[in-house]
C-alpha cells in the first residue's frame, strides 16, 4: 500500500482469458515503494464476451484514479488485449496524454489478431472475436506520436509467439522489441520483458526518434490500409509466387490457399518475408486492385 503521494501511476492490464495475477506480477517487479500499481481484474469468463464492457470497467478505474491524484504522471502496460483496450481508453481521454509518461505495449495485435478472424471471417463483428479482429493502427500512431511508446513482440516459431503474429502488433511512431523463443502467455511476467521496459523507462524518450518510413515500409502501409486485410504468420510464404518486383528488388508475392482465402507477401532483394497478410473472399477484389495500384504507384516511385 502506497502511503502519501506516488511517484507514478503504473496501469497494467491483462489480456483475453485471463485475470490480473500474472501482470500484476510484471507490474510489480517495475514498480518502486511509491509507484501506485492499478492491475485490475476484469473476469476470466468477461474476456471472452465483448470489450466494450472491459474498456468501460478499465475507463472508470483510471478517471477515478486519475482525478484523485491529478499532478501524478502515468504509465501504462498492457498485454494482448489489455494493450487494445488502453489504446480505446486514451483514444477517448486526450486530456491525458500529457500526463503519460509511456506506453507499452506486451504481444498485442493492434492490426488484428488472424486467430480472431478466423472465427469471425466475414468480419461481422462476432462477439469478442470481432473485437480482436479490428484494426486499431491509426489510432495506435495518433497515441504514438504523442505517447512515447514501446512494442514488445515474441518470436516463438519465426513468425508469431505462438498466438500473435509478430507483424500484427507494429505501428507507426513506436520503438519495437522482437524477444526471441518467448510465448505469448509467458510474456505476461518474463524477465526479459521487465528488462526490456526498465530500459526503454531509463532511456531517453524522444518522440521525433523514430525513423522517417522507407519505399517498404510504404509499401507495407499501403496493403495494411486494404479493407478486410489482417496480418498473418509468415509460414506460408514459401508457397507464394512472385507477382511483380520493384527496381529496389522489394517483391510482392501472392497464394490462395484451399479454402480461396488470398494471400499477399513483401519479400526482400534477399528473398525474406518482411510482410504477409491475408483477406476473406469479401475483400478478394479489393486485394487485386491494390496489388494493380501498387505496381503502378510504387514502380514510379522506385525508378
Amino acid at each position: 500500500m502506497v502511503t502519501g503521494k506516488p511517484n507514478f501511476i503504473l496501469y497494467a492490464q491483462h489480456g483475453w482469458a485471463d485475470t490480473g495475477k500474472a501482470i500484476a506480477s510484471l507490474a510489480n517487479r517495475l514498480a518502486t515503494p511509491k509507484t501506485l500499481i492499478i492491475a485490475p481484474s476484469l473476469g476470466f469468463v468477461n474476456t471472452w464476451l465483448r470489450i466494450e464492457p472491459l474498456i468501460e470497467a478499465v475507463e472508470k478505474i483510471a478517471i477515478e484514479t486519475n482525478s484523485r491524484y491529478p499532478d501524478t504522471p502515468i504509465r501504462i502496460i498492457g498485454h494482448s488485449m489489455g494493450g487494445l483496450i488502453w489504446l480505446e481508453v486514451l483514444n477517448r481521454h486526450p486530456e491525458w496524454w500529457s500526463r503519460v509518461e509511456s506506453l507499452v505495449l506486451v504481444a498485442s495485435p493492434v492490426g488484428g489478431a488472424d486467430l480472431a478472424r478466423m472465427f469471425d471471417p466475414l468480419s461481422l463483428g462476432v462477439g469478442i472475436a470481432g473485437d480482436l479482429g479490428k484494426n486499431r493502427r491509426g489510432i495506435a500512431a495518433a497515441i504514438a506520436k504523442e505517447i512515447p511508446t514501446l512494442i514488445i513482440a515474441g518470436d516463438f516459431d519465426n513468425g508469431s509467439d505462438g498466438t500473435i503474429p509478430i507483424g500484427s502488433t507494429k505501428f507507426r511512431n513506436a520503438q519495437f522489441v522482437l524477444l526471441p523463443r518467448l510465448a505469448h502467455a509467458i510474456m505476461r511476467h518474463h524477465s526479459e520483458v521487465a528488462t526490456v521496459i526498465k530500459d526503454f523507462w531509463a532511456s531517453e524518450k524522444i518522440l521525433t526518434s523514430i525513423p522517417d518510413p522507407d519505399i517498404t515500409d510504404l509499401l507495407i502501409d499501403r496493403l495494411q490500409l486494404i479493407s478486410g486485410i489482417t496480418d498473418a504468420h509468415h509460414r506460408d510464404f514459401t508457397k507464394a509466387q512472385v507477382c511483380f518486383t520493384l527496381d529496389n528488388g522489394v517483391s510482392i508475392c501472392t497464394w490462395k490457399n484451399s479454402l480461396g482465402i488470398d494471400h499477399v507477401f513483401v519479400s526482400c532483394p534477399e528473398g525474406k518475408c518482411l510482410y504477409s497478410g491475408f483477406v476473406g473472399w469479401l475483400h478478394s477484389e479489393n486485394l487485386r486492385q491494390t496489388i494493380q495500384e501498387i505496381a503502378q504507384e510504387f514502380t514510379k516511385k522506385t525508378s
